[in-house]
Parts: structure tokens; C-alpha cells; sequence
């Protein structure tokens, strides 16, 4: 254990990537232990050897295609439209927006690089301040993983064997929860900052944009509604949207074949990104099992903390610290398994407990030294790093508030898919 821990820890100080460290600090364990290298191997292709797992690369796919054949373009426009008049009005259809393609990607790096480009311009030429602008867009693309669907709780269903249909109803009140929250703060802060607001467009235009996005909004019914109807499963649905983000792009002929070929290329990146931490954590997260290290946690939180508010207290503070070092994939894998054991003892519902777990890495990502989104941001807009991370800071700080609403108040989580799928 010594060796993994402190292998892994090394070449993160050194800034090796987190698939590579996880994958040669698993290779390290097994050297050090005269265990065959095959294993290696065989453990690899049994992480991605995976059904749900096949949603991923479709959602991921799905955003990219979208993103390139404009069909984003014309939710903007639609929800600047409805919402525009209110004060703040574009930081408001930013978090709308965002809100809609969450229905579509589950991906909050594909709503920061795609959508976010452009409600930072749209912003940006109204006047908003380049680092509220940049706030707003990066705390807004944190709803994409918690609404459904999501990548994260796809995830978080293979590892912890738990039904994602579930998971994906269980975000839905905390998404909106957490959107309200938003265009609260966007209001508080734009009346301070005297930001104006967009003049009401009319029904007559508020009806045409509808017009021109409803087959992009129809996405989220189509992929919801397959859903919860059983006519797909979430890995289907996923493929499902990526068909259906092909058709809109050649039906508004916005989607070339030379768009459609790029939005494939960055999709396989991303994919092969995330399958490379995903195998790698799969070998990191056996040699936990086979250690015994789970259940030693456990014991530990058992033997010294005999109530559970405390160790979901505990646990959030860990989770918290981890998102702002690691990828959301890799601690997942990594980290469920450790603490599923401790919450389910504790009456944890395990529904309940993956919406915790992803929102606690999914504020990681707006949070430094590695907040991935930050990083997207400021490659879309030029922005120094810093200056966002100063930016974000209220929402941080808001979004933590909301974490421990859905902590210690379960019903929010799971009303819903009690309500449908039964207790």
C-alpha cells in the first residue's frame, strides 16, 4: 500500500497525468509484490469492458455535435428571449441554457467549451464584466452533471451497482435547486453592479425563437422521456442523442461533414481520456479491494464516529478536498467503493449518497489549483486563471450551502424516484 499511495502521489507532484499515475502506481504494487503483469492487463479490459459505460462516449458525443451543428445557438437565443427582460437577464438565460443542454450532454466540460464560448461573447458585447460573465458560465455548467442525464452518474451506477435510472431522477430537484440558487446570486450581483436588462421582445419573437429551437429543446423530452417511459435504457439514450444531434445539425444545415468529422475527433479524444483514467482507476480501486482497505475505513468510521451526520460531515470535507486535485471519473471509482460500505451502514441511502458524492467533485471542478472547468474558461476567454477563480468564489461558496441542504435533507434526492420507481 505503501508503495501505491506514495508512487501515485509522486508523479502527481510531478504533473503526470492522472491516468498515467494511476496506471504506473498500480503497475509499481503489483512489481513490488512479484504479482504477474498480466494482471495488469486483464484488469485494464475489465474496466472498460462495460455496458452503462457505453453512455459516456454517446453523451459525450451528443454535446460536441450539437455544440458544432449550432443547434446550441438557437437554445440561447431562445432562452435570452424568454428571460432576457428580467435584470441580469443574459447571466439568467446563461444558467437557462446551460440548464436545457444539461438535458442533452451530462457533460460540464462540454457545456463550458461549447455553450459557454457562446454565452461569454453574447455577455461580453452587452457589457457584463468579463469575470462575472466567466462566473456565471462556469458555475451554470456544473448543473450538466447533476440534471439528467450524467456522465458522473453513470459512473457512480456501474460502481456502485445501483440503478442509474434512479440516479438520473435523484438530480433532477437538486439541479433546479441549485439553478434558482443561481439566478438569485446573478440577480443580487447584477442590481449591485447595475447591470441592465434586455428589452422584452414581444410574444410575437418570443413565439419565433421557439419556433426555431423547438426540435433542440425536443431533445431533452426525447432522451427523458424514452427514459422514464422504458422504451430505452440511459446507454441507449445516449446514442439515441447522438443520432438525433446528427439529424438537427443536417436538418438546419449547419453540420458539414467536415464539422461532423471534428466533433468525432475531439469526442474520441475526450472519450479515450476518460476510458484511460476510468481502466486505470478500475486497477488503483482492486488493489483497495484486494488490500482490504475499504473495509479497514470502515471499521475505522465505526469504531471512532458513532453518528451520521458526522460522518457525512467527514466524508463531504474529504470529497471536497479530493475534487480539487482529481477528475471526477478516477475519484469516483476510486472512492465509492471506500465509502459506500461506511454510509450504507450508517442508513445512507446509496441513491442519496452518489447525488452527494458527485456534487462534492462536481464543485471541484470550478475549484482550485485544478478546477478543470477554470481551465476551459480561461482558454475560451483568454481570461487570466486567476482572475476567474477570484470570480467564482461566491458561487463556491453558495453551492456548498446547498450541498449540505442535500446532505442532511434526503427527501430532496429522493422524493422523486421513490415517487416514480417505487421505494
Amino acid at each position: 500500500m505503501a508503495v501505491l499511495l506514495v508512487s501515485f502521489l509522486v508523479l502527481m507532484v510531478l504533473g503526470c497525468p492522472i491516468a498515467f499515475c494511476l496506471l504506473c502506481s498500480g503497475t509499481f504494487y503489483f512489481l513490488a509484490n512479484d504479482m504477474a503483469l498480466i494482471m495488469v492487463v486483464q484488469r485494464l479490459t475489465e474496466g472498460a469492458n462495460t455496458f452503462t459505460l457505453l453512455a459516456v462516449p454517446g453523451f459525450i458525443l451528443a454535446g460536441n455535435l450539437m455544440n458544432s451543428g449550432e443547434v446550441t445557438d438557437r437554445i440561447f437565443d431562445f432562452c435570452g428571449k424568454l428571460v432576457g427582460h428580467i435584470t441580469g437577464g443574459l447571466g439568467h438565460a446563461n444558467i437557462l441554457a446551460s440548464v436545457v443542454f444539461a438535458g442533452m450532454s451530462g457533460a460540464a466540460i462540454a457545456d463550458a467549451g461549447g455553450l459557454g464560448a457562446i454565452e461569454l461573447k453574447a455577455m461580453h458585447d452587452a457589457g457584463y464584466d468579463d469575470d462575472f460573465s466567466l462566473a456565471v458560465t462556469g458555475a451554470s455548467s456544473l448543473v450538466g452533471p447533476i440534471i439528467p442525464p450524467s456522465v458522473p452518474a453513470v459512473v457512480y451506477g456501474t460502481v456502485a451497482s445501483v440503478s442509474i435510472g434512479r440516479l438520473f431522477m435523484a438530480g433532477a430537484v437538486p439541479g433546479a435547486i441549485m439553478a434558482i440558487a443561481m439566478c438569485t446570486m446573478v440577480y443580487i450581483i447584477s442590481k449591485k453592479r447595475g447591470y441592465g436588462k434586455e428589452e422584452w421582445c414581444g410574444f410575437s419573437a418570443l413565439f419565433h425563437s421557439f419556433k426555431r429551437a423547438f426540435l433542440s429543446l425536443l431533445t431533452v423530452v426525447v432522451i427523458l422521456g424514452g427514459i422514464l417511459a422504458g422504451i430505452f435504457t440511459p446507454t441507449e439514450a445516449a446514442i439515441i442523442a447522438t443520432f438525433y444531434a446528427i439529424f438537427l445539425g443536417f436538418f438546419y444545415r449547419t453540420l458539414t461533414l467536415k464539422k461532423l468529422l471534428a466533433a468525432l475527433k475531439e469526442a474520441s479524444e475526450t472519450t479515450c481520456t476518460v476510458m484511460m483514467i476510468v481502466c486505470g482507476a478500475t486497477i488503483f480501486c482492486y488493489i483497495l479491494s484486494f488490500e482490504r482497505f475499504p473495509q479497514m475505513v470502515a471499521n475505522i468510521f465505526l469504531t471512532y464516529v458513532d453518528n451520521k451526520y458526522l460522518a457525512l460531515l467527514v466524508i463531504n470535507i474529504f470529497l471536497v478536498f479530493v475534487g480539487m486535485f482529481m477528475d471526477s471519473s478516477p475519484s469516483i471509482i476510486i472512492l465509492t467503493p471506500v465509502f459506500l460500505p461506511v454510509v450504507t451502514a450508517f442508513g445512507v441511502d446509496p441513491v442519496h449518497f452518489g447525488i452527494i458524492m458527485i456534487l462534492n467533485l462536481m464543485i471541484g471542478l470550478l475549484t482550485p489549483p485544478v478546477g478543470m472547468v477554470l481551465y476551459v474558461l480561461s482558454k475560451v476567454s483568454s481570461v487570466p486563471f486567476e482572475r476567474i477563480c477570484k470570480a467564482t468564489v461566491p458561487f463556491i461558496i453558495m453551492f456548498y450551502i446547498i450541498l449540505q441542504f442535500i446532505t442532511y435533507i434526503p427527501q430532496i434526492t429522493l422524493a422523486l424516484p421513490t415517487w416514480m420507481y417505487g421505494a
